[in-house]
């Protein structure tokens, strides 16, 4: 066995170029883990060792590992039409019952939905449908996307653009025109930059309900109603970026029902499947769907070759079932309570815990070299405490973009409070072995 896994580590390293990784630590030291099972709140890897997935996994195991009626479900509808192309007006069955579904649970009149095949598919579409939309109200100029400092909407190409955190944006040299940043809790900021840059230049401004790999950065109270007002006064289209914050995760099917206001286009993915299916979609206001029935006069000229596929639509909707049939969204509500108390509790334990928060299974811990001025340390300790979480059997992660020190954490939404107790208890230890390596080199 021990051969085995050496060959597949340097197989690894040959020739599997891994995403958002550190290229030289892949091959220095091979895969952290490799995983081969799992099973609820928990994965394996190919040594036996098992973890805590306190991430699940890329914010999107919802229903948690090990789901065998997802994998019935798509071996069903495989066995029977496993793609059809939905391009000229071509459909499908399940693609129609999900997107019916869709508009029954999205909050206001989000009533139509076009499909992708994830997050970054489903950003660069609400861009392209918003600047589309103006084009065939008369408003060609009307092109600029407004999005927030600590913010990510993804990597494909205009996804990358709207993306607040520089550093992704410094990975390319050619970034997509007509974005523009303001800062992430100031609706005045955003009133500003609107003037500055001209109402009738605005297509749209995006928003995640509850910034996500940006750190956890959860908006103040009246910063929304704020926000779809400042939109409404200019004309401006508002759209969410659901991608993380969708289907229970923060303990209402979507985040933005936290704040009471309806968006007019919402981005989905990872969550409507659970990650056992390429998925995402766009959801569209009827307002907006209604003028482009009326205004457009020939083809819409986009669509991926995986949008509406029957098999990651079959999955999504016995994926919502067993959200809704094991009341989920309410477990999520609560056991996020119970994990923000945990994290309370370290604070009061730990000198280098700064400020915590979490809303519903989000959540995040901020270190800090002084917990009354909120200095930080000189080189972030939130890498090196992932790393020894890891060792102990809870897989959680840092953010360390625009000068912060987080580890944030969004668990299956399964999650019972003695495995809270456990998850807390583990990154209690591994933050307290960090702070004690640090106070010996002081």
């Amino acid at each position: 066995m021990g051969d085995y896994i050496r060959e597949l580590e340097e197989l690894d390293k040959k020739h599997f170029l891994h995403p958002t990784s550190p290229i030289q630590q892949q091959q220095q030291q091979g895969p952290a883990f490799i995983f081969t099972k799992g099973e609820g709140i928990y994965l394996e890897d190919i040594k036996g060792n098992k973890v805590i997935d306190g991430m699940s996994s890329l914010w999107n195991v919802n229903v948690g590992h090990g789901r065998e009626e997802l994998g019935y479900a798509a071996m069903e509808q495989m066995s029977k039409l496993a793609f059809s192309s939905c391009f000229a007006t071509y459909s499908n069955v399940p693609a129609i019952k999900l997107a019916e579904k869709l508009s029954q649970i999205t909050p206001g009149d989000l009533t139509a939905t076009f499909f992708t095949s994830g997050g970054s598919e489903s950003n660069d579409t609400a861009y392209k449908l918003a600047r589309h939309y103006w084009i065939l109200k008369g408003e060609p100029n009307r092109k600029k996307i407004i999005s927030r400092t600590k913010s990510y909407h993804g990597v494909a190409m205009g996804a990358t653009s709207a993306t607040g955190l520089k550093p992704f944006r410094d990975f390319t040299n050619s970034l997509a025109p007509d974005f523009h940043y303001v800062d992430n809790f100031s609706s005045d900021s955003l009133r500003e930059l609107i003037e500055l840059e001209g109402p009738e230049t605005i297509a749209a401004f995006i928003a995640e309900p509850v910034q996500g790999a940006g750190g956890v950065h959860i908006a103040p109270e009246n910063y929304f109603k704020e926000v779809r007002k400042i939109c409404n006064d200019y004309g401006i289209l508002f759209i969410t970026d659901e991608v993380i914050t969708g289907f229970g995760r923060t303990g209402k099917y979507f985040g933005i029902e936290h704040y009471g206001v309806t968006p007019d286009m919402m981005c989905i993915a990872k969550g409507m499947t659970s990650g056992y299916a390429q998925l995402g979609g766009v959801v569209i206001s009827e307002r907006l769907h209604k003028d482009f029935i009326d205004l457009s006069t020939g083809t819409l000229l986009h669509g991926y070759t995986y949008s509406g596929h029957p098999m990651a639509c079959s999955v999504a909707l016995k994926n919502l079932e067993i959200i809704e049939r094991e009341n989920m969204i309410d477990n999520a509500e609560q056991m996020g309570k119970e994990m923000l108390d945990g994290f309370k509790q370290i604070q009061q334990n730990l000198n280098i815990v700064g400020e915590v928060r979490a809303l519903g299974l989000m959540g995040a811990v901020e270190i800090v070299k002084d917990q009354q001025t909120n200095e930080r340390f000189s080189n972030p300790l939130a890498p090196m405490i992932v790393g020894e979480a890891a060792k102990r059997g809870l897989v959680c992660r840092s953010v360390v973009f625009d000068g912060q020190d987080t580890l944030v954490f969004a668990p299956p939404l399964t999650i019972n409070k003695e495995q809270i107790d456990e998850m807390i208890s583990i990154l209690e230890k591994a933050i307290q072995t960090v702070e004690n390596s640090v106070k010996e080199t002081l």
